[in-house]
């Protein structure tokens, strides 16, 4: 069995297996570390609504990984809907403000990342529904 850096583990040397699984089988889902300032933190992502679609950033998937080092230190990697988008320059610092708010949190740091891109199969059920996709 390969280690893909985006699969892991189920990265298989069946091609066909392989498709199966990054299609319908596992859903996308943010990694977020065991530490016990996440959920915390995961609570205040999801108040945090993108300006142009009315669903909060971590639901709508623009949230890829959140770490917490010893110090406390927040570091969020994250899409935008696209490259375009109009908040892309403004919208980080708002987010690390937010996440600055989290009692215990010892400064954050938002990178904006664009691999893999976004697309709608990053939203949560509850998110789809929201917006009328399901």
């Amino acid at each position: 069995m390969k280690e893909d850096p985006i699969w892991g583990e189920f990265m298989t040397e069946d091609p066909e297996h392989v498709s199966d699984l990054k299609e319908d089988k596992i859903p996308f889902s943010p990694v977020v570390s065991e530490h016990p300032l996440s959920a915390a933190i995961v609570e205040m992502l999801k108040t945090i609504y993108d300006p142009e679609i009315p669903v909060n950033i971590y639901e709508l998937g623009l949230i890829y990984r959140v770490t917490i080092d010893e110090s406390n230190h927040v570091h969020i990697q994250m899409t935008l809907t696209t490259p375009g988008c109009p908040v892309a320059q403004t919208f980080p610092d708002h987010i690390r403000q937010t996440i600055e708010g989290v009692e215990g949190v010892n400064g954050v740091e938002v990178e904006i990342v664009w691999d893999p891109p976004w697309t709608q199969d990053n939203m949560t059920e509850e998110a789809k529904l929201m917006l009328g996709l399901l």
